[in-house]
């Protein structure tokens, strides 16, 4: 009777798809930590399952929702968002050739960079912002796969989704989307013409800096998705039962969530544009960002709860500036991730070491759920003290 009120994503998180326990009602589903099943007299599987590896029911729920929210055709969850992004490239065969963006998570960059050179891919790393680029790079009949990321980290800059769709299966490639900073509350990457949506879970979706998962959700069951499955339940990339069910449990929240950091966000980015002491605010919520127009055509609802700032500085002098900001602010905690209900602030040249392409002077911040008046005046007294 529900799916006739056509209810909003909101609502079907909150409720979890109104799953209840079935035999007490319980309106949280129950958590299963069984590893193996019994099977009957007959040596068959009763409920079709022989080992939690494979099939664990209790990945089923979040697994479903994610499928919901999405709009898609089926979910996986992994043990980390890395096993999520890894498997898809693990799922690929040696002679493939993969566009990715220059700009993107550091760790899946510098893990595809290695892996590609072992397991024989070809991988191009260009300006996702740059259609043309994109076009540029792809090998008609060899590239298999377009990965993007938007909002883009730790730069957020926004990468045309159907266009990048468009350029992609012109190809014959499939996109991939890290979708983890806009999550479906704000973009819904399939809608656009993606063929896989990833997600950091450990960050938005669960929400509370206490889980590692990480999920895919297809728009179609295909043969790469039945290579998908296979990678992650052979090499064993599943998250524990507990964490699925954590990660349930964190996004029946994750709109209220993640609308309170998107508007806070704003306000931030918007309070320092033109502060004498930054060189610049990247966020795409502001309407000089070189990604705005795209933002506002993709993102519904707001433009995501991370930013960066430029501190102003020369040279050494630049990176001494923003660590000195950093190391002042009382309200923001410096510290790695993003996505949790605290706010979090990373000097992301020093996090990634010698080769990091993030500029000497920028500093990231995730916003959580605190009041974003504490936020901005945190960040004033600790430019006020340079």
């Amino acid at each position: 009777m529900t799916d006739k009120l056509h209810l909003q994503p909101a609502t079907k998180a909150a409720q979890a798809l109104g799953r209840h326990e079935p035999t007490t009602g319980a309106v949280t589903p129950p958590l299963q930590p069984a590893t193996t099943f019994a099977r009957g007299a007959d040596y068959g599987l009763p409920d079709g399952r022989s080992y939690a590896r494979p099939s664990n029911p209790t990945f089923e729920p979040p697994e479903a929702l994610l499928t919901a929210l999405e709009g898609g055709a089926t979910a996986l969850l992994f043990g980390s968002g890395m096993a999520a992004a890894t498997t898809v490239f693990q799922a690929l065969v040696p002679g493939d050739h993969v566009v990715a963006p220059r700009v993107m998570y550091w760790g899946l960059r510098d893990w595809l960079l290695g892996f590609a050179r072992d397991w024989g891919l070809s991988v191009d790393l260009v300006d996702m912002t740059d259609l043309g680029a994109l076009a540029a790079a792809m090998r008609l009949g060899r590239t298999r796969l377009v990965w993007i990321e938007t909002p883009a980290n730790p730069t957020w800059c926004v990468t045309d989704i159907a266009g990048a769709a468009a350029i992609a299966h012109g190809a014959g490639a499939r996109l991939a989307v890290d979708s983890t900073v806009a999550t479906p509350v704000l973009t819904r990457p399939i809608e656009h013409g993606a063929d896989l949506v990833m997600h950091s879970a450990t960050k938005y979706l669960n929400g509370h800096s206490d889980v590692l998962a990480g999920a895919l959700v297809t728009a179609r069951a295909d043969a790469l998705w039945e290579r998908i499955q296979a990678v992650r339940a052979q090499g064993g990339a599943v998250p524990g039962s507990f964490e699925a069910w954590l990660l349930l449990r964190g996004l029946r929240t994750l709109f209220l969530r993640v609308r309170e950091s998107a508007a806070s966000a704003q306000a931030i980015a918007e309070h320092f544009s033109g502060h004498p002491k930054l060189k610049g605010v990247l966020y795409p919520g502001l309407p000089g960002d070189p990604g705005h127009v795209v933002a506002r055509r993709q993102m519904t609802g707001g433009f995501g709860g991370m930013l960066s700032i430029r501190v102003a500085g020369q040279g050494s002098g630049a990176a001494a500036a923003a660590l000195a900001v950093a190391g002042r602010v009382r309200v923001w905690t410096r510290a790695t991730s993003l996505g949790g209900v605290e706010s979090l602030i990373e000097h992301r040249a020093s996090i990634e070491g010698a080769d990091s392409p993030a500029p000497p002077d920028l500093l990231r911040l995730s916003v959580g759920i605190e009041d974003s008046r504490d936020l901005i005046a945190d960040l004033d007294q600790a430019l006020d003290a340079l």
